[in-house]
Order: structure tokens, then sequence, then C-alpha cells
């Protein structure tokens, strides 16, 4: 496995605030608030947001948009020496995606009880039939995650309930 320097508390909770804060950039534009930064040698050099909403592109995760622009970056598709931060856990498209680019630590907030592919539904990353292993730290900031992903949830149930009640109240008007 590639060596990663270790990071401080501070840099961590650093690192995902930024993290957070692309998460809520996503949120901002009407996409599930999740955010992704890729670190190396102590410096940012990648971050992404969910865009599928946005593209209309189903690999448009905040995590694949992050990898993409570290390519980019560094010229290379091996993000080798790198970490990873993300908001929620990654799902089984992204973590493939993790393994390829040899991304060998990934920290990330909240569980995904629904399609979690690090330690909620499969275990992927310590799988060692794979030619790549990646160290996970979980629960990173994990409260501030959930409450971005809860907060977005009520609001779109809160205005699917507004638009029924308001068709609701248009159809009885048409009635009397």
């Amino acid at each position: 496995m590639a060596e990663v320097p270790d990071l401080t508390a501070e840099q961590v909770a650093y690192f995902m605030g930024i993290a957070l804060a692309e998460a809520k950039r996503a949120e901002e534009i009407g996409e599930v608030p999740i955010g992704a930064v890729i670190v190396k040698n102590g410096q940012i050099i990648a971050t992404g947001s969910n865009r599928r909403e946005t593209d209309q592109e189903t690999s448009s995760h905040a995590e694949l948009i992050a990898i993409n622009h570290a390519n980019e970056e560094l010229g290379t598709w091996r993000l080798e020496n790198t970490a990873l931060f993300v908001t929620l856990e990654p799902c089984l498209m992204c973590a493939g995606a993790i393994i390829n680019a040899r991304i060998p630590l990934v920290y990330y907030g909240a569980k995904d009880q629904k399609a979690g592919a690090v330690s909620s539904l499969y275990t992927v990353f310590d799988d060692d039939r794979l030619n790549h292993q990646v160290k996970t730290y979980v629960g990173v900031r994990a409260e501030e995650s959930k409450q971005l992903l809860k907060d977005f949830f009520q609001g779109i149930r809160a205005k699917k309930k507004a638009e029924k009640q308001a068709k609701k109240a248009a159809e009885n008007a048409e009635n009397d």
C-alpha cells in the first residue's frame, strides 16, 4: 500500500469541513448534499459535490467528480499517496473508482444504510481478493453530515406535501 502521512485531528476536521462546504454547495443547486475532497501532501488537490440532477449523469457523484479533478491536476489516474474525505459512505460505484484510482485512505462522515459499500451493506475496501485495499476512518463529523442529509430530505418531503395540499385545495375550489 502507498504511504500516506498521518494527518492530525485538526487536519482531518478541517478537510472534512471543506467536504461539508462542498455538500452545502450541492444542496444550494438542489442536489443531495454530499461533498468530497482529495488531499495530497497536506494540500487539497481536488473537490467535488453531487451533480447527478444538474448533469443528468448517473456517475456525477461527489467522489467521482473529485477523482476526475485530481486525475487532471496530477496528470495521472493513479492517486497514490492521497486521502479522500467524503460526507457520506461511498456507494459501490464510488468504492470501485476509489480502489481503481489507488486511493489508499478514505475518511467519511455518515454511514449509508441503503447504498454504503464500505461498512454498511458491503465491505469492499476490506476484500483482500482485490488488488488494492483502502484504509478507512468512519464517522468523521458524522452528525453534521447526517443533519445536512436529514434537513435536505425533510425539505423535499415538506415541499411535496405542500404541493399535494395546494393541488387538493385547487380541486376543492373548482368543485365549489
